[in-house]
């Protein structure tokens, strides 16, 4: 996890992540300089992209919060990502989503 605005962590990208083919060349540019380790500038939490221990925030009930997920992709876990990016994230458990998804969210 890399500092974030605040001193706050910020997860990363994953390399097990890509965008549907359906992008715009400009969240393209954006989703590639993430993934090629820049900085973000203009962000969106993005549920369901995170490994498992590498989410920023919003793990479900009972977690302290970043860093808490306990499965990859976690359905109820946000990671930050490129502003205009997320509604085209694929992961190998599907869409990424910029609300909750109900899946691999341990009970």
């Amino acid at each position: 996890m890399a500092l974030g605005a605040g001193g706050a962590a910020e997860a990363g990208p994953n390399k097990q992540l890509s965008l549907s083919e359906a992008a715009p060349a400009k969240a393209e540019n954006r989703f590639q300089a993430w993934m090629d380790g820049e900085r973000i500038r203009d962000k969106q939490k993005c549920y369901g992209v995170a490994l498992a221990g590498e989410n920023d925030c919003a793990a479900g009930s009972g977690t302290s919060c970043a860093g808490t997920s306990t499965v990859d992709f976690q359905g109820n876990a946000w990671t930050m990502v490129p502003k205009g990016t997320c509604e085209y994230i694929q992961t190998p458990a599907g869409k990424a989503a910029t609300e909750q998804l109900e899946r691999n969210n341990p009970a």
